[in-house]
């Protein structure tokens, strides 16, 4: 009677054993199988002195707006910003092929029929809409004959206004930061409920600050408000055109030319001492940002001028300062150039140009540069240097930039401090980054997710965390698990048994 108790254990659990594994097996294989690891996508970054090319990647399993979003590579081509090549628009598409030609490699060839592809043009372009609108649509319409020779989902080319760039640029900050949302437990995301962070960029062209504030936009303009992962932010946020670093070097000299003469030579305070450079004067007024600058008399746009660097702290600053206007505003209160804007509030984080100007600061100088006065201090000294002084082995992918530093660390003091009005206890609060993570900090990121499912209006809810190949393999393995349990009793039953019946018959 127990053998026959003992066969019936064993007899139970393989029967559970193979009614699992009938089940695994009658599974669908679609559903076993692994779906692909990554989806992709690409922005081309089309700035004022240069494209940038960004591949971001994703759970494939996870697109609708799951918050797992990363860069997978970058690319920089060599010359300069598809607006540079107005009037030779065809060098512009030509201009992108390099990497291009990467991404074919760097995404796998089953994902390029599905990788879509944006490129967003900034202040560059903005400029040359201005100045050019035919030669603006014929470069934009060559780069897009380009990109659609490439086995992607082109998606369009756009130029940005500056609102959406200061907005997408925040969007990629706090979505890096995963201030939006954050993964927790059983494949839940849940709100950190952590404060948002401003964003502060400066591009060649223009330079951009968003932030949250609570505070009324008098100017609808820069009032933006946005919906993301079921909360509502209320923006400030605002582009200055040709505040951009090349605009205002440019700017700066055409100042300094309206005031010292537009023949012979000249001496530029922000430029190091022993640093000279021979230009021709219509180099200076081939912009909209300069062209209200040109003489009106005696000028002669291929006359040779010569530039000789004085290094002048003081000097720079005053003339520096002459290129914002803070004299009047017609709000309650203005940042510079009449343009609103509420007082700062929070963090910040600053990139682009402003995370290697503070990079340059602190490693040539010394100093943390982490209040106005530590700004001042730093950027006096770099002033004060030679063109000698200022050149280290450090910063040598920065020589054609070496003697622009001053200037542009000139700039940075005056639109931080009396522009936005960062103050000793606000100003500790910015933080410099080149990227959050392996991501680089810039509007592109955000341009995708925005322009993607990626990123929702309302809030991502309870999601399968495990594949379905991993959820049958569990299922196996607590089946084993289970029949194992199940021999066991039956074997030790079965040794009961056999045991009292020897103890009997002896």
């Amino acid at each position: 009677m127990a053998k026959r108790r003992c066969h019936i254990f064993a007899t139970v659990a393989l029967l559970l054993f193979g009614i699992v594994a009938i089940l695994l097996l009658t599974i669908p294989t679609d559903d076993l199988t692994e779906p692909p690891e990554f989806m992709y996508g690409i922005v081309l970054d089309a700035g004022s002195s240069h494209t940038a090319m960004y591949i971001y990647k994703w759970p494939a399993d996870k697109q609708n707006g799951t918050g797992v979003v990363t860069q997978h590579t970058e690319c920089h081509p060599k010359g300069g910003g598809i607006s540079s090549y107005a009037g030779q628009q065809r060098e512009a598409g030509r201009s992108l092929q390099s990497c291009l030609d990467q991404a074919t490699r760097d995404i796998p060839r089953a994902r390029h029929h599905l990788t879509p592809v944006y490129l967003g043009a900034t202040a560059g372009m903005r400029l040359l809409n201005i100045s050019s609108p035919v030669q603006s649509a014929q470069v934009l319409k060559e780069v897009g004959r380009t990109i659609q020779s490439y086995p992607f989902n082109y998606q369009g080319a756009a130029i940005l206004s500056g609102q959406e760039e200061g907005a997408y640029g925040w969007v990629t900050v706090n979505y890096l930061l995963e201030n939006f949302i954050k993964y927790g437990f059983v494949g839940h995301w849940l709100s950190p409920g952590r404060q948002t962070v401003g964003a502060l960029d400066f591009g060649g062209a223009s330079t951009q600050i968003t932030f949250v504030t609570k505070d009324e936009v008098e100017d609808k303009r820069d009032r933006m408000n946005l919906r993301l992962y079921g909360h509502d932010y209320s923006l400030y946020t605002h582009s200055f055109l040709c505040y951009g670093r090349d605009q205002v070097f440019k700017r700066l000299l055409a100042h300094l030319v309206t005031g010292q003469g537009h023949t012979g030579k000249m001496s530029h305070p922000c430029f190091p001492a022993g640093y000279n450079v021979t230009m021709k004067v219509g180099t200076l007024f081939d912009s909209p940002c300069t062209v209200g600058l040109t003489p009106s008399s005696g000028y002669n746009p291929q006359a040779a001028l010569s530039v000789e660097g004085s290094g002048d702290y003081d000097h720079c600053l005053g003339n520096m300062t002459e290129i914002f206007s803070f004299h009047s505003c017609p709000f309650s209160q203005c940042s510079f150039d009449k343009v609103f804007q509420p007082n700062v509030s929070g963090s910040f984080m600053a990139f682009s140009a402003f995370f290697y100007i503070h990079q340059f600061l602190q490693t040539t100088t010394g100093i943390l540069v982490a209040t106005p006065a530590q700004l001042e201090e730093a950027a006096r000294a770099v002033c004060n240097m030679s063109i000698n002084e200022v050149s280290s082995p450090l910063f040598v992918y920065q020589e054609p930039r070496l003697q622009d530093f001053c200037a542009a660390s000139v700039f940075t003091k005056v639109l931080f401090t009396r522009g936005y009005g960062f103050d000793e206890i606000s100003f500790p609060r910015i933080s410099f980054q080149k990227k959050a993570g392996d991501t680089s900090v810039g509007w592109a990121l955000g341009y995708m997710l925005s322009l993607s499912s990626l990123l929702p209006g309302e809030s991502v809810g309870l999601r399968k965390a495990l594949k379905p190949g991993a959820w049958a393999a569990l299922l196996f393995l607590f089946a084993l698990l289970l029949t194992t349990a199940l021999m066991y009793v039956s074997l030790q039953a079965c040794r009961g048994k056999k045991k009292g019946s020897s103890d009997i018959a002896s």
